[in-house]
């Protein structure tokens, strides 16, 4: 949905940065999980390559993710549904056994990865932001693609 040309189209193209946060439901502590953290990474990535968003940052804490990223033409909605759900439905393909009880050493028994709520907020300072998702617990150090599993 990127623009190649923005002189050519109205006023309403142009860049948006925004952070966007994505909280794992019922706060399970996953991405403390190194196979789980670098899977959702790359998953994130191939959604920003399939959605044509520009991302600059990602970072992860033990239950959510901190993202920097151009909205593009997208609704807050429409970017935190593209997003969250290409990924949750790609985890549970990739990791079933996420989806079973607990007793069976599930997480998502009958239920979603992510939590409803999420937070996209318009940057203002992008230095502080990015400082900000340095200090997490988890700060992305590259890019990896899903061929790299």
């Amino acid at each position: 949905m990127r623009k190649t040309n923005p002189t050519r189209y109205s006023s309403a193209v142009g860049e948006i940065w925004v952070m966007a946060t994505f909280k794992i439901k019922y706060c399970h502590k996953l991405f403390d999980n190194l196979g789980i953290r670098e899977l959702t990474e790359a998953l994130f990535n191939q959604a920003f390559d399939r959605s044509g968003i520009i991302c600059k940052k990602m970072a992860f804490d033990s239950d959510h993710v901190h993202i920097i990223l151009d909205m593009g033409l997208y609704s807050k909605i429409e970017l935190a549904k593209k997003l969250k759900g290409y990924v949750a439905k790609n985890i549970f393909k990739f990791m079933p056994w996420l989806k079973n009880n607990k007793w069976d050493g599930g997480y998502f028994w009958n239920s979603g990865f992510w939590n409803s709520a999420y937070d996209i907020r318009s940057i203002n300072d992008m230095a502080f932001y990015s400082r900000y998702l340095d200090k997490q617990k988890y700060a992305a150090k590259g890019q990896k693609m899903l061929t790299a599993y």
